[in-house]
């Protein structure tokens, strides 16, 4: 065989095999725009998310409006994970999957930038688990539903990161605006 033969097929199976250990991203196209993405987490010791609770702020009339601070994810090993959070809030009740299945895909419920009125960012969340049962969270209404991310299939969700705008004082705060998930390696 000449050499970019060789090359050719070493290339192919470093690309076989690097999808194989790779974990794949799953995201949306509406998260809101401000914050930082914080560090990823991961269900621990071959785990996957089964669960999911969030800390949701409730309606502050003449106040200022966060709506959705957080996600956490509940693991088959009974654990929970998750990345940055809002400071305001109460968590909900663990929404969990039928048995034996898992968290697999998601959509975010996201109100657009208001302009000169008070932002909330991402509202709600709704996830599929791997039997076709959907799971909508007790956020807010405010904002519309975006599409539904891809599916991680039978593997199902592992890893969390949201994106989450700090306390602004005195200016107008979103807290969680954006999340994305990975799911399980093969």
């Amino acid at each position: 065989m000449d050499t970019s033969l060789h090359a050719t097929l070493g290339l192919v199976l470093v690309c076989c095999l690097w999808g194989a250990w790779a974990q794949t991203k799953i995201e949306v196209t509406n998260g809101g725009i401000w914050g930082k993405w914080g560090e990823e987490e991961t269900c621990p010791n071959k785990s996957f998310a089964i669960g999911f609770s969030m800390k949701v702020e409730l309606p502050q009339l003449s106040g200022d409006d966060t709506a959705l601070n957080g996600i956490r994810l509940l693991c088959s090993n009974g654990r929970t994970i998750q990345s940055n959070v809002g400071p305001w809030g109460f968590w909900s009740p663990v929404m969990k999957c039928p048995s034996g299945q898992r968290l697999t895909q998601f959509r975010l419920r996201v109100e657009s930038c208001q302009g000169l009125k008070d932002d909330t960012a991402a509202d709600n969340i709704e996830f599929v688990c791997t039997g076709g049962v959907e799971l909508k969270g007790h956020g807010r209404c405010w904002g519309k539903w975006g599409p539904q991310s891809r599916s991680c299939g039978q593997r199902g969700i592992c890893t969390i990161a949201t994106k989450v705008e700090a306390p602004q004082g005195k200016g107008d705060d979103t807290a969680l605006n954006n999340v994305y998930f990975k799911c399980c390696r093969p």
